[in-house]
């Protein structure tokens, strides 16, 4: 069992991850990109102009590989992805480390697998990744390298172009190198204006793109709706899910198992994280580190903004589990503290043949749970799969109200039958929004709305969203409507 007892935690980890990321498309909006790859969707109601799609690149990717395969080819593409955006990360610690320490790295990365959906942020991981690998390079490779240098620094811009028009947090790329940039900024081996005119150029990437200006400010406004900073904002930032904080999800009872681990990880990251940040700060340790990805101030950096992140939004943890990863397995100062912890918890020094259990154990759970998966894999409990099939052959003469989250499946499968909303919510006006929850829990306004813009149609989740429950109702027991379509996760009512 002593050879045993130090392993390659990349190639482990990054093959658990893979595994992990196999299971049905459970995020709706993938179904938005998908349509937005064969014609950009609108829907009937409103939409803020100028529209930015600065999804281009990955619903045309992601598009070609559906095209090819459909939804299991694109599930086994999206695993690969994820096992990908790992390795980049964890890149500079290919070597053994303790079993330990990867052990609980399975454990973790198998409790949050459902994290590992089709969205554009699994680009936007595969390109910090490169960043966090090429950067310290350039900043503090050895100078005899200038040729590679500037290779690399060719590719690094070339990458930031691509994701300008992958996802809207293109704009942590500039941020991460100018991180790095602070961080060997006392032992730079490339002439500091060269530097910064390097960051000014990384920085600039949008404005090569016809969009200009307005991709240049799309992250700003993105940020907004998150945190909402405005007034229009606030909405957004409270009322969808996703953008909440872990402590507001446990408080209102969502989520409660993955938000109590979130808010532990990321206060115990964040802690010891702040702790190092000032240690080398004062000391100046941080930096002058010749390893290829600086312990005591990039990554505590890295970590430190990242774990903050997740304390304002649960969407935010796939930021921040790479690097959590990267610092647990690198045997820097949090993997020092977690494995005291783990010691603590566990009050005995555990012989290795118990972790190889634990991981058989977490795998034999995982390989129970496809058999759960239907082959299609399509999650049909959160999109209207059989439902859209019914309406594409019972099509009605007026509008359709619909679910935010059915609207991208119901705008792939049935283009003919423009949607009244969809998950994209950026797309839309605060008061947009704010009236499209109202009806929640007002029925008659949505009976006066319906009249006015000509709504015949409606579509409704009966399971796991619990948000039209008493629009359903009302709707159920009004005179000039009816049920037309029903299974056992989403029903279809037309007006008389």
């Amino acid at each position: 069992m002593k050879a045993l007892s130090r392993i390659n935690a990349l190639a482990v980890v990054c093959i658990a991850v893979t595994l992990f990321a196999v299971f049905p498309l459970t995020d709706t909006d993938i179904w938005w990109h998908l349509a937005c790859a064969r014609e950009w969707v609108t829907t009937w109601t409103p939409v803020r102009v100028p529209v930015v799609n600065v999804h281009d690149f990955f619903q045309r990717v992601v598009g070609a590989v559906y095209g090819v395969g459909g939804a299991p080819l694109l599930v086994a593409f999206k695993a690969l992805l994820w096992g990908l955006a790992f390795a980049l990360f964890l890149w500079p610690v290919r070597k053994k480390v303790s079993l330990k320490k990867t052990t609980l790295a399975i454990i973790l990365l198998f409790f949050f697998r459902y994290q590992f959906e089709i969205r554009p942020v699994v680009f936007t991981l595969i390109f910090l990744g490169v960043f966090w690998n090429v950067l310290p390079f350039i900043f503090n490779g050895e100078q005899k390298d200038l040729k590679r240098k500037v290779v690399a620094a060719i590719f690094i811009l070339t990458i930031q172009w691509f994701w300008c028009k992958f996802q809207g947090l293109y704009i942590l790329g500039g941020a991460f190198a100018v991180a790095a940039l602070a961080s060997f900024w006392k032992d730079l081996k490339i002439p500091r204006h060269v530097a910064v005119m390097f960051i000014v150029a990384l920085i600039g990437m949008p404005f090569l793109h016809s969009e200009g200006i307005r991709l240049f400010l799309y992250p700003f406004g993105l940020l907004d709706r998150l945190l909402g900073l405005t007034e229009s904002a606030a909405v957004f930032a409270s009322q969808i899910a996703e953008n909440r904080s872990p402590v507001t999800l446990m408080m209102v009872g969502e989520n409660r198992a993955a938000s109590a681990a979130m808010l532990l990880l990321a206060t115990f990251a964040g802690t010891f994280s702040a702790v190092s940040l000032v240690h080398g700060i004062r000391t100046g340790s941080g930096n002058c580190c010749k390893s290829p990805m600086p312990q005591n101030f990039l990554t505590a950096l890295v970590l430190f903004v990242t774990a903050i992140l997740v304390l304002v939004a649960e969407r935010n943890f796939v930021l921040f589990l790479p690097v959590f990863l990267y610092a647990l397995l690198a045997g820097n100062f949090l993997a020092h503290n977690v494995e005291l912890a783990f010691s603590i918890a566990i009050r005995r020094i555990v012989p290795a043949s118990v972790y190889i259990i634990v991981v058989a154990f977490v795998i034999g759970i995982w390989c129970r749970s496809l058999t759960a998966y239907d082959s299609s894999m399509v999650s049909y409990q959160r999109v209207p799969v059989a439902a859209s099939s019914w309406m594409k052959s019972h099509p009605h003469e007026g509008r359709l109200f619909n679910d935010d989250r059915a609207g991208g499946y119901l705008a792939f499968m049935n283009p003919q039958d423009s949607t009244f909303i969809d998950g994209r919510f950026i797309l839309k006006t605060a008061d947009f929004f704010e009236q499209y929850l109202h009806f929640a829990e007002a029925p008659e306004d949505f009976f006066q709305y319906a009249e006015q813009t000509g709504i015949d149609r409606a579509i409704f989740p009966l399971q796991y969203y619990a948000r039209w429950q008493k629009l359903l109702q009302g709707i159920s027991r009004h005179p000039a409507w009816r049920p037309v379509y029903k299974d056992d996760f989403f029903i279809v009512l037309d007006k008389i």
